[in-house]
């Protein structure tokens, strides 16, 4: 069953019942945990090609996190029954999604080592040169990256404060390494951001 979502719409809610998964067509989506203090900490950023929901859905367990859509999106839903019974199926897709969950706790350790090790602009540095890889189209003055983020949600991303990325993004700007332009950022200098990023896990990626 396809399925249309609109711009900020909830996918799944932290503590919810796990009936089913997602298989993102179109569209970007964020994937957060909300501290008892209020904080939202963005674990990942998934796109189009990626599963959604599947550990909960595998193991048995409530939502582990809130999956919230950027812009208009569209996902195949599958129900836990039948996404079981394809795992059973078919053994190459489940031998297949058991090394997508692994490699994503190998980037979660990365991550909690990037944050823990490395200052607020190396991290932003790093993470924008992720983003730019993955979801990056080419513009005329660089790499545009086509996920619309505030700067609150870079902070959430990194760990870091608004106001630290404010700042590094300040630094960015100033070395002529990116160009913000509402809510736009283009990567002016893909190996300038590289050679800032160089001393952080550049895989560090949250599971969901």
């Amino acid at each position: 069953m396809t399925r249309i979502y609109g711009a900020g719409e909830a996918l799944f809610r932290h503590g919810e019942p796990a009936g089913h998964v997602l298989l993102l067509v179109e569209g970007w989506v964020k994937i957060t945990i909300v501290s008892s203090s209020g904080y939202e900490a963005i674990l990942a950023i998934r796109g189009s090609g990626d599963v959604l929901g599947e550990v909960a859905v595998l193991d048995g367990r409530e939502r582990s996190a809130n999956v919230w859509t950027f812009g208009e999106t569209k996902a195949v839903l599958l129900t836990a029954d039948r996404f079981v019974a394809a795992l059973h199926e078919r053994p190459s897709i489940a031998v297949a999604l058991i090394v997508h969950v692994a490699d994503r706790l190998r980037r979660a350790d990365n991550r909690r080592l990037e944050q823990a090790a490395h200052s607020a602009t190396e991290r932003l540095a790093a993470f924008l040169l992720r983003l730019a890889g993955q979801h990056g189209a080419p513009a005329p003055d660089g790499v545009e990256i086509a996920v619309q983020l505030s700067q609150q949600e870079m902070a959430g991303a990194i760990g870091a404060s608004r106001e630290a990325v404010a700042r590094a993004l300040r630094t960015l700007r100033d070395r002529a390494v990116v160009i913000t332009r509402r809510r736009k950022l283009v990567v002016t200098s893909p190996a300038t951001l590289s050679a800032m990023a160089s001393s952080v896990p550049f895989d560090a990626e949250e599971p969901c």
